[in-house]
């Protein structure tokens, strides 16, 4: 099982994969937190990312769609240099507003809701694509309740975050993803922060997103849904590939000894 694994190759020579790391670098200060990450992910391909806490999953992640600034290498998603433009061999960051828009394209769910808790579930779901999108109040609610159906909610449309539970809160927050049509969904421990009971029904929603081709990257503890669900599972810690594969392989047997001892403590 290599650290570089690819299925790049299966969308075509003309096709480029969806997600796209070449030797990405991130530190904070003195702390080195990504340390040369390559790796590819193809459209339609589940990743899953799993390693210790302070490994860069999380960093890595928000790299994807520039809520983090790499110091070097380059990040690709659908072909485009994330957050910079290159000119000859330099790059150059671009324009915030130039940012914002290739950030629409890339849902991200965050392990905490971060609902406006003044907002109600519709309302909440609505906002970007009205306020960002400029898309018709009429046609975002009618697609906000599509999705609130789509995630188990269309009940709860009415219900501000604090009548909702975690887990229905979460799914809330998967459907206002959505609602910006993504090309790529990213997930940050998306169920880390909820009570054991409620992680089945996120994690349904999450299968189902799957099984419809969604190209999802998920930073998880959920060995059981890596196991079920992702097309490869990515090991991580000190901010290096330490080993990939098929996860179920991965899981079984795994060839180096800091991946063993992390699956020890977990499995």
């Amino acid at each position: 099982m290599s650290p570089d694994l690819s299925k790049g190759a299966e969308a075509g020579v003309d096709t480029p994969p969806m997600i796209l790391a070449d030797r990405v670098c991130k530190s904070f200060g003195a702390l080195q937190v990504l340390n040369g990450i390559s790796l590819e992910v193809a459209r339609g391909e589940v990743l899953c990312l799993i390693g210790p806490s302070g490994s860069g999953k999380s960093t890595f992640l928000r790299c994807i769609n520039h809520l983090e600034r790499v110091n070097a290498g380059r990040l690709y998603v659908d072909g485009d240099l994330v957050g910079y433009r290159e000119k000859g061999d330099k790059l150059y960051e671009l324009h915030p507003r130039v940012a914002a828009a290739q950030r629409r394209d890339i849902g991200m769910v965050f392990q905490h809701f971060n609902l406006f808790p003044h907002r109600t579930a519709l309302e909440n779901i609505i906002e970007a694509p009205t306020q960002v999108k400029k898309i018709r109040k009429a046609e975002a609610v009618a697609r906000a309740n599509e999705l609130l159906d789509r995630v188990g909610m269309g009940d709860k449309a009415n219900a501000y975050p604090a009548q909702l539970s975690g887990g229905q809160q979460q799914r809330v927050a998967i459907a206002r993803a959505l609602a910006m049509d993504p090309k790529l969904m990213l997930f940050d421990e998306p169920t880390s922060a909820l009570d054991p009971e409620l992680v089945g029904e996120v994690l349904e929603v999450m299968r189902e997103l799957a099984r419809d081709g969604m190209t999802m990257v998920v930073v998880t503890h959920e060995m059981g849904f890596a196991r079920e669900v992702a097309d490869r599972l990515v090991f991580m810690d000190g901010g290096v590939v330490v080993e990939a594969g098929v996860p179920r392989e991965v899981l079984a047997n795994p060839e180096h000894e800091r991946t063993k001892a992390f699956l020890s403590r977990l499995l």
